[in-house]
């Protein structure tokens, strides 16, 4: 007799099918595991066994034989002992297969009967709910999965009372959906004091979705400004709480099932490691890049990273995703940030102060900077210079104008922009590209000649132009414009980094 299962595998952000094949036939004793397994789903036999026997179910003495199936995709993951388990009560005749033909199952179990929480099951449930089945998963993560619309869910505590439930014994309670609650917001702008060009920069920043780097000394409030953005940012629509939450679950980072409606907000320490940054590892899993999809990727010490690391982001930053390539997988994972980065002017981070600066400038100064790659300093649309603040400034009473104010007017911005990308595949203007840029980015003659004189002056890249065009539609936005005026030009030009003279 074969009893079938069906399961899934995991790559990148997405569900494929996987039926779980079980055979219990005369022969030599034993349990034999095939499709290509990993070491995780290899070990799957000791935790079934374990497992049956604290049911106080034996093992037969005939050849037990799992196949997973297709052979040739690769298995990851301990979500594969519970079909696993399932397929062979199945085939032992402890349990109805037919009622199982409806439903995908996932979950990994412990010793003692328990079904353990795994990553992805909010892509188990939409895969399962595309396909017009129930989904068996863990209790813990039954929350989860009633995210995914029109699908049934049976969120069992343990084996025990799955089965009873398949039997009819007992009806294991329906799970809610899980809450969609607001996150840490950050601190309020009202806390930095001066600034106001960085606070200026940092505001197209959120209303246009545009890449920022901020240059200044140690405690000029580089960082703060960074932790301030979450704050201004809009709440992220329904279908954007989803993409995000889908990164979350197959990262195992999605806890009780609570999505959060605020934009992520990373920020990796400057010895993360390439497959740290974009992704990858034994086991593929998004790296931090795309943990921050549709949110913010915060750098901090830019030039401390590694050049190789640094380097790795610059085909997430064009096309909005990251592709890892591996020998027997190619997973591309969504990485639709918005980067903002932090830098001292150089090693001793006091350039152009006579008191404080080193002897060696101002080759510190050139050798620090050029640790990161002209192209990736080409994808930053917005380059700003952070002054020290002096302590006549932190005696100031705290600016009238916070997080709030700022944030109604990013909003009202990208209210406009959602408005006019409508059913054109593209959320902010930092996306605009193409016919979309010639059609809503194309400034009046007055812009237009500017632009023009300022692309040669400063020697813009073809992709710097670009940018520009995008920040100063952002600018216009923030003013209320239809068109694209010489004054918003001028304003984007302002915090465009100047290509160096040979």
């Amino acid at each position: 007799m074969v009893a079938l299962v069906r399961t899934v595998a995991y790559l990148g952000l997405e569900a494929r099918s996987v039926e779980v094949q079980c055979q219990v036939a005369p022969g030599m004793p034993g349990f034999h595991l095939v499709g290509l397994p990993d070491k995780a789903v290899n070990e799957s036999r000791q935790r079934v066994q374990a497992t049956l026997s604290s049911l106080g179910l034996a093992l037969p003495p005939k050849r037990i034989t799992i196949n997973l199936s297709p052979a040739d995709l690769p298995k990851e993951g301990s979500h594969y002992d519970l079909p696993i388990a399932l397929a062979l009560l199945a085939a032992m005749g402890v349990t109805d297969a037919e009622q199982l033909a409806d439903h995908i199952a996932v979950g990994e179990l412990s010793l003692d009967g328990r079904i353990v929480a795994t990553p992805g099951v909010l892509l188990a449930a939409i895969h399962a709910s595309a396909e017009d089945k129930g989904l068996i998963c863990p209790a813990a993560q039954g929350a989860e999965a009633r995210w995914a619309s029109g699908v049934a869910v049976l969120a069992a505590p343990d084996l025990v009372s799955l089965l009873n439930h398949l039997k009819g014994q007992t009806v294991l309670p329906v799970p809610r959906p899980g809450e969609a609650g607001e996150g840490p917001r950050g601190p309020d702008l009202k806390q930095v004091k001066g600034q106001e060009t960085a606070k200026r920069a940092l505001e197209i920043a959120a209303a246009g979705g545009h890449n920022l780097l901020m240059c200044g000394p140690p405690g000029a409030g580089k960082s703060l400004l960074a932790a301030c953005l979450p704050g201004i940012l809009p709440e992220l629509t329904p279908p954007e709480a989803l993409e995000v939450s889908m990164v979350a679950s197959v990262a195992g980072t999605l806890e009780d099932g609570r999505i959060s409606r605020a934009r992520p907000f990373r920020s990796p320490h400057h010895s993360a490691s390439m497959a740290a940054l974009t992704g990858g590892g034994l086991k593929v899993r998004p790296g931090e890049v795309s943990m921050a999809h549709l949110g913010v990727l915060f750098l901090d010490e830019l030039p401390e990273f590694q050049r190789a690391v640094l380097d790795s982001l610059r085909q997430p930053l064009e096309t909005g995703e990251v592709s890892v390539a591996r020998a027997n997988a190619h997973v591309t994972f969504p990485a639709r940030v918005q980067l903002v980065a932090a830098m001292n002017p150089c090693r001793c981070g006091h350039l152009g102060d006579p008191a404080l600066g080193c002897s060696r400038a101002p080759k510190c100064a050139a050798d620090y900077q050029s640790r990161v790659s002209g192209p990736l300093l080409d994808r930053i649309d917005l380059h700003v210079e952070v002054d020290p603040v002096s302590a006549m400034d932190l005696a100031l009473p705290a600016p009238a104008e916070g997080s709030a104010e700022v944030a109604q007017r990013v909003g009202r911005a990208r209210a406009v922009q959602t408005a006019r990308l409508e059913g054109h595949g593209a959320r902010t203007n930092a996306e605009l590209d193409g016919d979309l840029l010639d059609r809503f980015a194309t400034p009046d003659e007055a812009g237009r000649k500017l632009l023009l004189q300022a692309a040669e002056a400063m020697r813009l890249s073809a992709r710097g132009y670009v940018r520009m065009l995008r920040v100063a539609r952002t600018v216009a936005d923030l003013a209320g414009a239809e068109t694209v005026g010489r004054v918003h030009v001028a304003e984007a030009l302002s915090y465009r980094r100047q290509a160096p003279r040979a």
